[in-house]
């Protein structure tokens, strides 16, 4: 049967037989959340000695496990951060303990942006390293974690999207929404366009040399950009709703996002050519 047919049906998203928690044992729980992130900083650093492996680096392989480390931290503080800041701000003043939940999910991907970008100029400036082609590589492997978060995002039921015509063939009903009505899977939406989409956009236009920074500007650019598109089918976030122009939080914060990568992309390509 068709999770449009069982959407349809009114059954229970979690009649899909989808737990957010992989693994029980009792005393320890492991969440398919956590998991998403853990397995995209490995497969992030596994692609990331890929992609070293290959002339022209800018940096040693024995500079891979700090930039993994401090990358890492920014994700995970930086997302943290993000999210208490851009999106339930109210609710973490009331209960400050509750940002340290990490496992209850509630990540800001722009905030972890933001951390991962400290964490890369801070190795950068310790190991004399370019800090523009640094953001470069690690820009690539972004995608891998991305889509691995969304379909976890997916599999737990949050970030639901929209209503949809309930014909819609992948349609779903989302509990946790408490309406009952039929909804795009903006969740899968998202991982096609900021993990698949994203993740070859960036692997066709790094193949050949480009200057330094114009990796990471593209990135900026396209993923504010898909961001925007997938979030057009994404229930808006319930602190904020339609802000204006109709656009939700995730929308706004994409646009300073683009505009960024826009200046950049074109200032370090026309200095390039100086060259």
């Amino acid at each position: 049967m068709s999770i449009a047919t069982l959407a349809a049906a009114g059954i229970a998203f979690t009649d899909l037989g989808l737990s957010p928690v992989a693994l029980d044992l009792g005393f320890f729980e492991l969440r398919w959340y956590s998991l998403a992130y853990l397995a995209g900083i490995f497969l992030g650093y596994w692609y990331l000695l890929k992609l070293l492996a290959q002339p022209g680096a800018p940096m040693a392989r024995r500079h891979a496990d700090d930039l993994v480390f401090y990358a890492s931290l920014g994700i995970i503080f930086g997302g943290r951060i993000g999210y208490v800041l851009f999106y339930n701000l109210p609710y973490y003043l009331d209960n400050p303990l509750d940002i340290l939940k990490l496992w209850d999910g509630g990540m800001s991907f722009h905030g972890g942006v933001i951390g991962t970008s400290l964490g890369i100029l801070y190795l950068a400036r310790r190991e004399g390293l370019q800090w523009l082609r640094l953001h470069d590589y690690v820009a690539c492997t972004v995608p891998i974690g991305l889509g691995l978060v969304r379909i976890a995002n997916f599999i737990n039921g949050e970030l639901w999207g929209r209503v949809a015509d309930p014909s819609l063939p992948w349609a779903v009903i989302f509990p946790h929404a408490g309406d009952n009505l039929a909804r795009h899977p903006s969740q899968i939406y998202q991982f096609l366009l900021e993990g698949l989409l994203l993740f070859v956009i960036l692997w066709v236009y790094s193949r050949k040399p480009r200057a330094a920074g114009t990796v990471a500007s593209l990135f900026l650019i396209s993923y504010g950009l898909l961001r925007i598109a997938g979030e057009v089918f994404r229930e808006p976030e319930a602190l904020y709703g339609h802000m204006p122009l109709g656009l939700s939080a995730g929308q706004w914060l994409s646009v300073p996002m683009i505009v960024i990568g826009i200046v950049c992309f074109i200032v370090l390509r026309r200095d390039r050519a100086r060259v």
